[in-house]
């Protein structure tokens, strides 16, 4: 199947919202996005009159990790999409859990990003310190032995999605993984592996390791504290999802936070950089 070209997600109208859209629609592959290391394939969905586009990620399509073994990627990823929308953030596409043509399988709005401003959140500098509005990262070797430093931008939607990271346990945030949209909103994609119960982050945006939590981001783990206590809506939703000990370790991990105070830092016991990181 050839690879789709990043188009518009299609039109949505309020006579169907879009969970609905996704979780009842009638799915037509049109493509396969092939650089994916799992089946992830480029589909139109229709509902009632309304279409848009949506990435499907069928069960049956996984590579097995050995370090990620209960459960699956599509129902992590479902699951980050769910504290995501209980932040209030918005931060993930809209993402739920249905039959497709190859079993079960996450489905996920396309969005359409937008490479321009894609190349204003991250970069590599030559300079040993970064100049205003951007933070740094790490120092990166680059061609003939020299050295760069990576930075990503003093962003608020960037920090925003590094609390989430921190709150999921995300082991992948990669540049490629960041998508800028037209309307100025910034959506994070790929999301299957997360929620393990050890910590595994790793992530491109370490810029504020160490420096306090926004009040927006103190008041977000507050609400998320007492919408994960055993019996509430969200709790009840996230343990279709993942396993009780992750449930328990993702309720540790927003105490914690809440504690300290400040955006996480590496533990230096596991790889801090995704790799490739872009």
């Amino acid at each position: 199947m050839p690879a789709p070209e990043r188009i518009p997600a299609g039109a949505v109208t309020p006579s169907v919202d879009v969970p609905t859209l996704l979780a009842k629609g009638e799915l037509k592959v049109l493509g396969q996005v092939r650089e994916a290391s799992n089946a992830v394939l480029y589909c139109e969905i229709s509902y009632e009159g309304e279409s848009a586009r949506c990435v499907y990620k069928p069960v049956a399509g996984e590579q097995p990790l050995w370090d990620f073994p209960d459960g699956n990627l599509a129902r992590r990823e479902v699951a980050s999409y769910e504290i995501s929308e209980a932040t209030g953030w918005g931060l993930i596409p809209p993402t739920v859990l249905r039959d497709g043509p190859y079993g079960e399988g996450m489905c996920q709005l396309w969005i359409d990003g937008d490479a321009a401003e894609g190349g204003a959140l991250l970069a590599l500098i030559e300079d040993e310190e970064p100049g205003d509005g951007w933070k740094p990262v790490v120092l990166a070797e680059v061609a003939e032995g020299r050295t760069a430093l990576l930075v990503h931008a003093d962003d608020a939607r960037l920090r925003r999605l590094a609390v989430l990271d921190a709150v999921i346990n995300n082991g992948d945030r990669k540049g490629g993984h960041l998508l800028p949209a037209g309307d100025g909103r910034l959506y994070g994609i790929d999301h299957g592996v997360t929620f393990h119960a050890d910590g595994k982050l790793r992530t491109l945006l370490w810029g504020w390791a160490g420096e306090p939590l926004p009040a927006e981001a103190v008041e977000v783990l507050e609400r998320l504290d007492a919408d994960l206590r055993e019996g509430t809506p969200l709790a009840t939703r996230l343990a279709e999802l993942v396993t009780a000990v992750e449930l328990d370790a993702l309720r540790a991990r927003v105490a914690a936070l809440r504690t300290a105070g400040v955006h996480p830092a590496p533990s230096g016991q596991w790889p801090a950089i995704p790799w490739p990181p872009v």
